[in-house]
C-alpha cells in the first residue's frame, strides 16, 4: 500500500480482504466462488429470501462535543462487473471501487435525518457491469446529556427481475461489494464502543449495528475518526511496518503467501499474472523480494508488557 492517512491504508486494506486468495488463479475454485465481506444485497432479492441476505447496513457510534461540529461520512464499496471471457475460458469478476460522501452538522441530524440516493450506472468497460442504485441515511439524537448517537444505514435499491435472481454472479453484479463507512468530525469526538468509558457504557451496549463493527481509528488515542468495517478489528488499527503491500488473504502470514507464491510453476505463475492486474502487480512485487524483505517479515515482538500482581 501506498500514500494516503493511516486510516486509508488501513481502510483500503480491508476493501480488497478476501477479493483474490492463494494461489491467486481463476481456475482456483475458491477465486471463482468467493467469499465476500461486507455485501449488501439488492432488497427485492433479500426479501424474496425472506431476509435471508441482508439488503442494509447500519453503523451506530457515539460522539460528544460541540453540536455545531460537522460531520464527514463517507461509504465506500466494491461495484463488481464481469470481464469479457474468450470461449473456453472461465469467468471472473473485477471490481472498482465506489465512494459516496456526505457532510452536515450534528444540530441539523437531531431536528431531521439526511438522506443520499445514489446511481451508478451500467457500463461495457473494463468488463460487463450492471447499474447499482442506493441510498445513505444519515441521522442523530442525544443519547445523554452531551453525548448523541448517530447512525448511518445503507441500503441497496438495485432492481432485479427473477432471471437475475437465478443465478449467484447475477446478484453479485448487482451488490455492494465490502462496504465499509468512515465517518470523521471536527470540533467533537467519537467514544469507543468496544472499550467505552465508564459514564456512557449503557448507552454504547444500546449502539445497535448490523453487518459492521466501529471503531476509532487514525493515530492511536485520538478521537475523530471512526472506521466501520464488516470485519472485526480493534481500535486504532494499523497495517504492519513489515508488510511490504496487500496479499487480499488476512488469515494468511504475509510471509507465508511471499514464500509459496515464489515456488509457483512457471505455467502457475503466468496464470496468476492474467488472472487480475492486483494479482499481476503482487506477483511482480513478490518476485522483486531481496533477502532482506523476507527477512523482516520472518518475525517481530511488540508491546512486550511486564504483569503486576493481582
Amino acid at each position: 500500500m501506498s500514500g494516503g492517512s493511516s486510516v486509508d491504508r488501513v481502510a483500503s486494506a480491508l476493501l480488497y480482504e478476501g477479493y483474490l486468495l492463494y494461489p491467486y488463479r481463476r481456475s482456483a475454485l475458491k477465486n471463482r466462488q468467493r467469499f465476500n465481506f461486507g455485501v449488501i444485497y439488492p432488497r427485492e432479492y433479500s426479501e424474496a429470501l425472506r431476509g435471508g441476505e441482508p439488503c442494509e447496513m447500519r453503523t451506530e457510534c457515539l460522539v460528544e462535543g460541540s453540536s455545531e461540529a460537522e460531520l464527514d461520512v463517507t461509504v465506500r464499496f466494491l461495484h463488481l462487473f464481469e470481464r469479457t471471457a474468450e470461449p473456453g475460458e472461465l469467468a471472473w469478476h473485477g471490481a472498482i471501487e465506489r465512494e459516496v460522501t456526505l457532510r452536515v452538522e450534528r444540530s441539523v441530524l437531531r431536528g431531521a435525518p439526511r438522506s443520499l440516493r445514489f446511481g451508478f450506472p451500467a457500463a461495457d468497460a473494463p468488463g460487463r457491469q450492471m447499474g447499482l442504485t442506493g441510498r445513505v441515511e444519515l441521522a442523530a439524537q442525544e443519547a445523554q446529556p452531551g453525548v448523541d448517537r448517530v447512525r448511518v444505514a445503507i441500503s441497496n435499491l438495485t432492481p432485479m427481475d427473477d432471471t437475475a435472481m437465478a443465478s449467484r454472479d447475477e446478484v453479485m453484479l448487482r451488490s455492494l461489494v465490502s462496504t465499509h463507512t468512515i465517518l470523521r468530525t471536527a470540533g467533537g469526538e467519537f467514544l469507543s464502543l468496544t472499550d467505552p468509558p465508564a459514564g456512557v457504557k449503557g448507552t454504547a451496549a444500546a449502539c445497535e449495528n448490523i453487518g459492521t463493527w466501529p471503531v476509532l481509528a487514525g493515530e492511536n488515542g485520538a478521537r475523530d475518526t471512526v472506521l466501520s468495517s464488516p470485519i472485526i478489528v480493534p481500535d486504532f488499527p494499523g497495517i504492519a511496518p513489515e508488510s511490504p503491500g496487500d496479499f487480499f488473504d488476512g488469515t494468511e502470514m504475509d510471509e507465508m503467501l511471499s514464500l509459496r507464491i515464489l515456488t509457483l510453476t512457471d505455467e502457475e505463475k503466468r496464470e496468476m499474472a492474467e488472472s487480475d492486474e492486483r494479482a499481476r502487480e503482487l506477483l511482480a512485487r513478490t518476485e522483486a523480494f531481496e533477502e532482506q524483505h523476507l527477512r523482516r517479515m520472518h518475525g517481530v515482538l511488540r508491546e512486550i508488557r511486564s504483569l503486576e500482581a493481582p
